[in-house]
């Protein structure tokens, strides 16, 4: 089983990655919060955490920027019809702090957001995460961290907003300021960012150019 890897970072994109890691490349599918934290084409000593997937006579490696997504992917993929590209679909969408603020809230409306999954969709993957959550209490802590109360939406945020909201989120867990983040998605609506994917890639780019 690979469960890291450390290598040159050959080729990104919002949904994969290729490492070299002394001399074998390797192809990784990532998240779009993932492929954001990553550095430059080119860049030695990238480590991400992994997961590989055996199905179907294919064999399939997964990176993760934190231990949390990598666990999270875990708990996604071991529900009944939920697989890789699910998992990281729904990743995409929420940090992993986002995600067990919508699992302890019960927000499915919330799950909904996620490309490709419809409101049935949405309520059966809040009543499994809910159960999964209670059998591991430690991943109340992703709530925790990011400091919002676990009680259920009043509201549905605007797509705008919650596009904004996330990506917000997960630059500020990358390590960069408010102020930062607000100035990185100004102008992201007028050049086409109208997904979380590319809203991240667009505030990213930003960002790299003003540094």
């Amino acid at each position: 089983m690979i469960v890291s890897l450390t290598g040159t970072l050959l080729e990104a994109s919002p949904s994969s990655v290729v490492l070299d890691v002394n001399g074998v490349g390797y192809e990784l599918g990532v998240s779009a919060t993932t492929a954001a934290s990553l550095p430059e084409a080119g860049t030695a000593g990238v480590f991400l955490f992994t997961r590989m997937v055996v199905r179907e006579g294919a064999v399939d490696l997964y990176g993760f920027a934190t231990r949390d997504e990598r666990l999270l992917f875990d708990k996604l993929t071991g529900i009944s019809k939920v697989g890789p590209k699910l998992a990281l679909s729904v990743l995409s969408t929420f940090t992993p702090a986002a995600l067990a603020t919508i699992v302890v809230s019960e927000d499915a409306a919330g799950m909904a957001r996620v490309p490709g999954v419809g409101k049935k969709t949405a309520s059966r993957l809040i009543m499994e995460l809910t159960d999964v959550f209670a059998k591991d209490p430690s991943l109340l802590g992703l709530a925790g961290a990011q400091g919002v109360t676990p009680v259920a939406a009043a509201s549905v945020p605007s797509a705008t907003s919650s596009i904004d909201a996330d990506v917000t989120d997960a630059l500020l867990s990358m390590g960069f300021t408010s102020a930062e983040a607000e100035l990185a998605l100004e102008g992201r609506e007028e050049a086409g960012a109208d997904s979380l994917e590319l809203a991240l890639a667009y505030a990213l780019k930003r960002l790299g150019k003003r540094g």
